[in-house]
């Protein structure tokens, strides 16, 4: 899997737990999953559980500590999967 497969399978993760107010068209590598998501800390746990599912990984405790942008995410996922 290519990293802008993991791209666009992070994106896909993160949609369905965007509020209605938030369009899927705004997500970037800079957004911020809580300030500029509004993705509240229960969902930011299942999109956590969700990673781990997709990319077969397992996240410890500091790395979602560091999961603050979709940036940040796909760096970690990057780093597991190489």
């Amino acid at each position: 899997m290519s990293k802008e497969d993991r791209y666009q399978t992070l994106i896909g993760i993160i949609k369905p737990y965007l509020p209605d107010d938030i369009s899927a068209d705004s997500i970037n590598r800079d957004s911020h999953l809580i300030n500029e998501l509004n993705i509240n800390s229960a969902n930011l746990v299942d999109i956590v559980l969700d990673v781990e599912d997709a990319f077969d990984i397992t996240l410890e405790n500091e790395e979602m500590d560091d999961m603050q942008t979709v940036g940040d995410a796909l760096n970690i996922i990057d780093s597991k999967v190489n």
